[in-house]
C-alpha cells in the first residue's frame, strides 16, 4: 500500500502573494487550474501592504482611489470562490525539475518550512524579493527567536498575560502596540525618538491609550537582549532595562532577492527577462510576473501585473492542459464563469 505523497500536487504554484499574485490566481481560477500561493510573509498584499498598506492609490482601473490594504482585500474577495490554498510565512528555497533536463517535466518547489509543492507549472511574481523583516542589531539575539523575540507576529493572542514590548516606531509597530492592550498584562512601546511615523488615525488611538495608560512609552536604542530584558541606551547617555516576557519588533521588512539567485535562472538586473507573449522565462513551464520580470518597454505598475498574470494564464493552461488552449470565455455571458465565481447555482 503506497503512503501519502510527499510533495503535493497542484496545476501552477504561485510564487509570491502581492497584487499581481493575487490576481493571478484569479486568472487561474477563470481556466480551471488549480494552484496553490506561497508567500515568505505571514499574510498576503505583498509589498502593497507592506509599504503602502494605508497610502492612497489612484491608478487601479475603476477605482477612483484605494489603499494598499484595500487593494489586498478586495483581490483576496476576488479570488475567494476558487478557495485557492495560500502557505503564508513560508520562503521557497529552492526550484527544480524533477527530472532534470527534462523541459515536460514538472517543478519541485521546497520551502524553509518544508513543504515541498509539484507543479506543471510556477508562476514567480516575487515582487522585488522576498520581505524579511528588519532584524534587532543587537548580539546574540538570534538565539532568542521564537522563544522570547518575535518578528511581525500575526497572531497577539499568544502572549496573552505577558508583559511585552514592542519596537519600531512605523504603522506596524503601532498597530502591534494596539492590538496587544487587553490581551496582554503591559504593553511598552520602545522607538528611538518620542515621534511616530504612522497612520494618523493609528496615532490618535495611540494617543488615546498613552492617556488611558494602556501603553507605555519608551525611548532609546536597544543595546542589549539576554531573553527576559532589553537594555536600552537613553537619549540622555544613560541606559535602563525593560524587563520583559515578549519582544515584538516591527521595525519594517526589507526586499531580498535570496533564493531566486540560485535557481539558475538569466537574470538582468535582478530581474528575471520574459517573452511578452507568454510571460515565460527561457525555463519552459517557468513565468514571471510583476516586478520581478524585465522586457522591453516594461513599466513597474500594478496594472501592467494585471496584463502580463492574464497571458500568463492562458500560457500556463496551454502547457496544464497538454496545448489544448480553453475557448474563450467572458464572464458577463458564459455560465460556467458564473458557476465558478458563485454567481448562479450550478447546474
Amino acid at each position: 500500500m503506497n503512503g501519502p505523497s510527499p510533495h503535493l500536487d497542484t496545476g501552477a504554484l504561485i510564487i509570491g502573494a502581492g497584487p499581481a499574485g493575487l490576481f493571478q490566481a484569479f486568472q487561474l481560477g477563470l481556466l480551471e487550474i488549480p494552484c496553490r500561493i506561497v508567500d515568505a510573509l505571514p499574510h498576503a498584499g505583498g509589498q502593497c501592504v507592506e509599504l503602502y498598506g494605508h497610502k492612497p492609490i489612484y491608478d487601479i482601473p475603476g477605482t477612483p482611489v484605494t489603499t494598499g490594504a484595500g487593494l489586498a482585500e478586495s483581490l483576496l474577495a476576488q479570488i475567494a470562490p476558487f478557495q485557492v490554498p495560500m502557505h503564508l510565512g513560508e520562503q521557497v528555497d529552492t526550484l527544480q525539475r524533477e527530472q532534470p533536463g527534462n523541459e515536460a517535466s514538472p517543478w519541485l518547489a521546497t520551502t524553509s518550512a518544508g513543504t515541498v509543492f509539484r507543479a506543471q507549472a510556477v508562476v514567480i511574481a516575487a515582487g522585488v524579493g522576498a520581505f524579511v523583516p528588519k532584524r534587532l542589531a543587537v548580539e546574540g539575539a538570534e538565539a532568542y527567536e521564537g522563544r522570547s523575540l518575535f518578528y511581525h507576529p500575526s497572531d497577539l493572542s499568544r502572549f496573552a498575560g505577558q508583559s511585552v514590548v514592542v519596537h519600531g516606531g512605523e504603522d506596524a509597530a503601532v498597530e502591534a502596540a494596539l492590538g496587544l492592550v487587553g490581551v496582554v498584562a503591559e504593553v511598552t512601546l520602545l522607538h528611538r525618538r518620542d515621534v511616530f511615523r504612522a497612520d494618523e488615525a493609528l496615532l490618535a488611538a495611540l494617543r488615546e491609550r498613552i492617556d488611558a495608560g494602556g501603553i507605555r512609552i519608551a525611548v532609546g536604542q536597544p543595546s542589549a537582549f539576554d531573553g527576559s530584558a532589553l537594555t536600552v541606551d537613553t537619549p540622555d547617555g544613560a541606559s535602563r532595562r525593560l524587563a520583559l516576557d515578549a519582544l515584538v519588533v516591527c521595525q519594517g521588512i526589507s526586499p531580498r532577492l535570496g533564493a531566486i539567485a540560485d535557481w539558475g535562472l538569466e537574470l538582468e538586473r535582478k530581474q528575471i527577462p520574459v517573452d511578452t507573449q507568454r510571460f515565460q522565462t527561457r525555463e519552459p513551464g517557468l513565468y514571471a510576473v510583476g516586478d520581478i520580470n524585465t522586457y522591453p518597454g516594461k513599466r513597474k505598475l500594478i496594472v501592467s501585473a494585471f496584463h502580463e498574470a492574464t497571458l500568463a494564464a492562458w500560457a500556463v493552461a496551454e502547457r496544464v492542459f497538454d496545448g489544448k488552449v480553453p475557448p474563450l470565455q467572458y464572464t458577463t455571458t458564459s455560465t460556467r464563469l458564473r458557476e465558478l465565481l458563485g454567481a448562479v447555482p450550478p447546474r
